[in-house]
């Protein structure tokens, strides 16, 4: 079903996805938030630019944006997924604990701070550009993916990756020689056993953005991961 949210707010966007049925259309959006915040089992496919908190509490279906995105996209989600053609801005997957976001393109800074995993629920962010400062910050589970699929001479990630990171795996297609680590972390080349896992989730990017799975895969790869002296793990786990 089509949806106008020319005019609406964000709750009168809400309330008409709502009504619609599970497989909704929305059209004319531009910069309503919180748009599909708390649903589940929904089909929702937006043109225009979604504002702050798209999919937050997000608890299954799944949201298809074809162009940019703003904040806090899938703040907190506990399930399903959400697709971004463009770029995003801040705290893409702030918190979120379970579910998958894929990205085309560019993350603003802290992607993926406070990212967890809880028993079965492994949440995943998949970034084809860049990120920029803080990506992964306090970063207690899940997996987090940056290609670097820009050629803009820019680094794959801005400064202070991984600061406070407990939990999780980091993964980052680049040798990572000019990127500055924490000493809580440990940065190694990826072996055979993640390169496995890493197409996994190229081969679900590709899937989404019809790039070339053998292309992506063809880099270097670098997984982060805190180790075992951490001191950040005391401040919320028991010892």
């Amino acid at each position: 079903m089509l949806v106008d949210a020319n005019n609406l707010d964000f709750r009168a966007v809400n309330d008409a996805i709502r009504r619609a049925g599970k497989t909704v259309e929305l059209t004319g959006c531009l910069g309503q938030r919180f748009i599909c915040a708390g649903m589940s089992d929904v089909s929702v496919k937006i043109s225009g630019v979604p504002g702050n908190a798209l999919g937050a509490y997000l608890n299954g279906g799944k949201i298809f944006v074809e162009g940019n995105a703003q904040d806090a996209v899938g703040d907190t989600m506990n399930a399903g997924e959400i697709v971004i053609c463009g770029n995003v801005g801040d705290a893409v997957g702030y918190a979120m604990r379970g579910g998958r976001i894929f990205v085309k393109g560019d993350a603003g800074y802290r992607a993926g701070i406070h990212v967890k995993a809880y028993e079965e629920k492994i949440p995943v962010i998949v970034i084809g550009g860049c990120a920029g400062s803080f990506l992964g910050e306090y970063q207690a589970g899940g997996v987090i993916v940056v290609l670097g699929l820009c050629d803009r001479g820019r680094r794959i990630v801005g400064n202070f990756p991984c600061t406070g990171m407990h939990g999780g795996k980091m993964i980052l297609r680049s040798d990572c020689r000019e990127i500055v680590f924490p000493d809580q972390v440990t940065a190694r080349r990826a072996t055979d056993a993640d390169l496995a896992e890493i197409r996994g989730y190229v081969r679900e990017y590709c899937a989404d953005f019809g790039e070339d799975e053998e292309t992506v895969m063809n880099a270097p790869f670098t997984v982060v991961t805190p180790d075992g002296n951490n001191p950040y793990k005391r401040l919320y786990v028991p010892n």
